[in-house]
């Protein structure tokens, strides 16, 4: 394990999907979405990538009542398989909607939750089940909230 002072282990996340309709799906991410293209291969026999560059990532690791009261809060009821990507966005309604438009559909609309973001889900292509959400509030103020911190600096 490293200290904070160490340089990470690891510098990228890259998530990759397997798009049935590539052209679709990088349309609607590097288009629609907007995530910018940061690299593109290709081979001889047809076979393409894009890599889209999503700004910071994070993994994020749920045990499974969190992610059942994340669906409860965001849906209402359970929807999410076990992956789940977000996006975080400066216009989670305006987003949506373009989204929508795009060919994704909404399964719940946006909705402000307890953690103080604005929330939307959507089934997206490649087979994707997606949050985009929008911060309400800076990350110090989150910190402030009951249930807010670190796991290595809360009791349990």
């Amino acid at each position: 394990m490293t200290s904070p002072a160490d340089k990470p282990a690891v510098r990228q996340l890259r998530l990759v999907v397997e798009a049935d309709d590539y052209e679709a799906a990088l349309a609607f991410y590097r288009d629609v979405l907007g995530l910018p293209e940061q690299a593109a291969f290709s081979s001889g026999d047809g076979a393409r990538v894009a890599i889209l560059d999503a700004g910071r990532a994070t993994l994020e690791i749920a045990d499974p009542a969190q992610k059942k009261m994340i669906d409860e809060v965001e849906v209402g009821r359970q929807v999410a398989p076990r992956i789940r990507v977000a996006f975080e966005v400066d216009d989670t309604r305006g987003t949506t909607g373009r989204l929508v438009e795009a060919g994704a559909t909404e399964i719940a609309p946006p909705v402000v939750t307890p953690w103080q973001s604005l929330n939307a889900r959507l089934d997206a292509p490649a087979g994707l089940h997606i949050t985009v959400f929008q911060e309400l509030r800076t990350e110090e103020e989150r910190e402030s909230l009951e249930g807010f911190g670190r796991d290595d600096s809360r009791s349990g």
